[in-house]
């Protein structure tokens, strides 16, 4: 098991690119088994989850090439159904929540799909209702093993019609369009999730012959089609790393430019840093943060305390949530951080109370923070990385504080960040990966 060494109190300086987006990566890569033709990806994160999705795809038959470090070429005329029935497949898919976007596209290709009960951050519950349901209705049928975990799901035909998904499940979403695609007739989707991973597949598949409309909405339109051929894709800058840095810049004083943003799909990302206190000057697509020496929370108009809370898109994604609660705790003045998706998300909020951060965790869902305005400054401690975005909420957190830190299972951290510190230290970091 992996550990970062961190000295704190260090500012950084200069550029930095943000990798491509994690949680579009895994939609579009589940995507490429729709289609016989090649399919060019770029902009592809080099982390692990893709990595290992990607050697997924490879085992069930995917030839995979990789053209440059960042783009690759795949092509699965040649997909061996039989793969699914093996312990390896049950392993390697189980490890990786991503490979649950496997089963619209072999349902939609070849009539039927497989699926061990995978598994992700352990948030809280992360139910699959939306996708069986949504697959279901359209002409699926549907059985979970619970002796040996897996869900099976087949049809002799899928058939497009109406529904109303009972969550705007991104992941869900996914897998009901990459079925429908294929359907017979037209498919009607409301409360789709509009992210913009799901507008990226969307446009993504679109190019590919298929014929959905409403993209960017929560109303999508699919004509059925029977054939998708090739195209070539560049995957978005992630924007929760854009989110990462933000926050990373006003914690440690730093003065960083972001390049290379798509500040057109960051949604209320930049709003909700800047009501933080947060300066940001957005230059063509890059986004520059000054140096900071303090900030300052708003209120809301009233002068009551801000709250900050996860929505469905284009709210405030939830991905961010823990950046937002680790910034506002050098922050001058309090915010309520209201988690309404995941109840344990919050639970690394004692490894920053353990580093002198004023928190009360009212309930699994809800942490208030008072900003100490930098008056205090944070502990170094030794730590451990619970999930993805609390570990790089850990990190942003050690790198403000005084003194050494170790944050352990930094395998968290590196299934959704690539090389974080490397990219850092290039910045003026302190951080040394021991083994």
């Amino acid at each position: 098991m992996a550990s970062f060494e961190i000295i704190g109190g260090t500012k950084l300086r200069g550029e930095i690119i943000p990798q491509g987006a994690k949680n579009e990566a895994l939609q579009i890569l589940c995507a490429v088994l729709i289609s016989p033709e090649p399919i060019v990806i770029h902009n592809v994160p080099n982390i692990i989850d893709v990595n290992k999705l990607i050697e997924l795809l490879n085992d069930m038959g995917v030839l995979v090439t990789k053209i440059t470090s960042s783009s690759y070429r795949f092509e699965s005329k040649d997909i061996n159904l039989d793969f699914l029935d093996t312990e390896d497949f049950k392993k390697k898919a189980s490890a990786l929540r991503g490979s649950i976007m496997i089963i619209g596209p072999l349902l939609a290709r070849f009539g039927k799909a497989k699926m061990p009960k995978p598994g992700g951050d352990k948030i809280g519950r992360r139910r699959l209702d939306t996708h069986f349901i949504g697959l279901q209705k359209l002409g699926a049928s549907f059985d979970y093993d619970s002796n040996d975990s897996f869900y099976n799901i087949s049809a002799s035909e899928l058939k497009g019609c109406y529904m109303l998904l009972d969550e705007a499940s991104v992941t869900g979403t996914a897998n009901v369009v990459l079925a429908a695609v294929m359907a017979k007739g037209e498919t009607t989707i409301y409360n789709a999730a509009c992210e913009p991973y799901l507008q990226q597949l969307c446009s993504m598949l679109n190019r590919m012959g298929a014929k959905i409309s409403g993209i960017g909405s929560n109303l999508l339109k699919i004509e059925g089609v029977d054939y998708l051929g090739g195209t070539e894709h560049t995957i978005l800058p992630d924007m929760i790393e854009i989110g990462s840095f933000i926050g990373l810049a006003a914690m440690t004083g730093s003065e960083i430019t972001i390049k290379n943003c798509r500040i057109d799909m960051l949604g209320l990302i930049p709003s909700v840093f800047q009501r933080l206190g947060i300066k940001l000057e957005f230059r063509g697509d890059d986004i520059f943060i000054p140096e900071q020496e303090n900030y300052e929370i708003d209120t809301f108009i009233d002068g009551s305390i801000l709250t900050v809370a996860d929505q469905i898109w284009p709210g405030f994604t939830p991905d961010l949530l823990s950046i937002v609660l680790v910034v506002a705790t050098q922050a001058k003045g309090s915010v309520l951080i209201h988690q309404k998706m995941f109840e344990s998300r919050l639970f690394f909020v004692d490894k920053l109370i353990d580093m002198g951060a004023q928190i009360i965790l009212c309930d699994p869902h809800r942490a208030t923070v008072i900003g100490l305005g930098k008056q205090v400054a944070l502990r170094g401690i030794s730590m451990s990385s619970p999930d993805i975005r609390a570990g790089v909420s850990l990190l942003i957190a050690a790198m403000s504080a005084q003194g050494k830190s170790t944050i352990h299972n930094i395998e968290q951290i590196d299934r959704g960040y690539q090389n974080i510190d490397t990219r850092l230290n290039a910045l003026g970091a302190k951080i040394s990966r021991l083994n």
